[in-house]
């Protein structure tokens, strides 16, 4: 069954390299979004499996970490799980606190670690 991945907030090089790791590993469909706006109306009209969230976005450089903060925060969202994307450990410990799962960086993109990590979510191909 196909899965569906929210993924917020990458550079065009990033977005790319994400959906081929994704695409290549699981059976899903990838959604795109820029801004924190956008994010929470896609999710709050339903049907993601999982939302990847950049450390700083792309798009105006605002922090991630508000959008983990708001979908934790929101009752009908809650249970979507959320990864930060982000080379920095003390990020990942941060969003991990808001209530996401431990995400990767883009620098152990493809790694095995990662793909493991993914696989607990959207499943094995």
């Amino acid at each position: 069954m196909t899965k569906r991945v929210l993924d917020v907030g990458q550079c065009n090089p990033d977005h790319s390299s994400i959906s081929r790791l994704l695409n290549q590993h699981f059976d899903v469909e990838i959604v795109r979004a820029h801004l924190e706006s956008d994010a929470l109306a896609m999710l709050k009209a339903g049907g993601f499996d999982l939302v990847l969230v950049n450390r700083k976005l792309d798009r105006d450089y605002s922090d991630g970490l508000s959008i983990v903060r708001a979908i934790k925060s929101d009752v009908s969202l809650r249970d979507t799980p959320v990864m930060l994307v982000s080379n920095y450990p003390e990020a990942h410990d941060a969003a991990m606190q808001a209530g996401a799962v431990y995400g990767f960086g883009k620098a152990e993109l493809g790694s095995p670690e990662v793909v493991t990590r993914l696989a607990a979510i959207l499943g094995e191909n």
